[in-house]
């Protein structure tokens, strides 16, 4: 899709950024978003080792605060990867959907859970903030968009893919 911004929230240990920032072009950027102090230091040193450093803009904080912060510097992305706190997935797609155009995807990653999604009752609180998620962008008329089911070792989940329509 010829993507040049990319918006991570959820850095980790920096292994999806990796892969994301080696699909951006040479003046491509991700911006990726973390939390946690000691995992945003690992990621760098492997975005470093993994020679993708300089296209990476690792923002340490929650994502809930730097979101407003990204959109008041006017951050547009063409691509959203969300993989963090699954029981705040409802309020990330509200804080990315400004900073996205008509157009961009938005992946959100881990929505089946080994199946598990589909118990309302589940007490499993990711469970259900990943149903309030799936509820949310299913009535919001600004994206539209399908969920893929993965299978491997680590068991069967998913990730949604949201194109974004509009505001």
């Amino acid at each position: 899709m010829g993507a040049r911004r990319i918006l991570e929230i959820g850095t980790l240990g920096g292994y999806s950024g990796i892969w994301l920032a080696r699909a951006l072009p040479p003046d491509g950027r991700l911006v990726t978003l973390e939390v946690d102090a000691a995992r945003a230091e690992v990621a760098r040193r492997n975005f470093a080792r993994a020679g993708v450093a300089s296209r990476v803009d690792l923002r340490l904080g929650g994502a809930l605060d730097v979101l407003p912060k990204l959109r008041q510097e006017g951050a547009t992305f063409d691509v959203v990867f969300i993989d963090a706190d699954k029981t705040e997935y409802t309020e990330y797609l509200e804080g990315t959907l400004p900073l996205c155009r008509p157009g961009s995807l938005i992946i959100a990653d881990n929505v089946v859970r080994d199946g598990a999604v589909v118990n309302a009752d589940s007490k499993d609180a990711n469970v259900q903030g990943i149903r309030r998620f799936l509820a949310a962008a299913a009535a919001d008329s600004r994206v539209t968009g399908t969920v893929l089911q993965t299978v491997g070792a680590k068991g069967y989940d998913g990730f949604a893919l949201l194109v974004v329509r509009g505001s």
